[in-house]
């Protein structure tokens, strides 16, 4: 079995939670980590090797996403979600096998997400799960940079969703 740490942290400003209409602390509820723990066991042994896997995933708001992308993709607007793959170049062997194989960190805007989901009439967890499932993809090296490689990753993610029963209707 394959052991996922997920540490999520929530920088939504407090006072911002009104105009979303959602509690943020309720996003604490979702089972992060053992979402990601069955996504990368359904994908095994199509990821980097290892049994031990660790990944960051900020919940944040369009402004500090638009400083991110602007910074990193030189895109000064907000996106939905952002990936910083640890593992960009040789896949790096833990010395130990049972130490993590840190895999990167993901980053969502709840503003985007929120506008999404209400746009494409689902849930705010839905769209969250649809988000993580991209941004995971984008740690283990997918990319779309053309419409087939973005049609299998879109595919891909469905799958994923499936195994949590989330809808694929996303």
């Amino acid at each position: 079995m394959i052991k996922v740490a997920a540490y999520i942290e929530n920088t939504y400003p407090a006072f911002l939670e009104d105009d979303l209409n959602i509690n943020t602390a309720s996003l604490n509820l979702i089972p992060w980590s053992d979402w990601f723990r069955v996504w990368l066991e359904a994908m095994y042994p199509n990821i980097p090797s290892g049994n031990n896997y660790e990944l960051t995933m900020r919940l944040t708001g369009d402004r500090e996403i638009q400083a991110f992308n602007a910074q990193y993709r030189h895109k000064n607007q907000p996106t939905d979600v952002l990936a910083f793959a640890a593992l960009e170049t040789e896949v790096p062997q833990p010395a130990n096998f049972n130490e993590p194989l840190y895999l990167g960190d993901i980053i969502i805007s709840l503003d985007t997400a929120t506008r999404q989901a209400s746009d494409r009439k689902h849930s705010l967890t839905e769209e969250l799960a649809w988000l993580a499932t991209h941004g995971l993809l984008h740690l283990l090296g997918w990319d779309h940079p053309d419409e087939l490689s973005l049609e299998k990753m879109l595919s891909q993610q469905a799958e994923l969703l499936k195994i949590i029963a989330i809808s694929e209707k996303i």
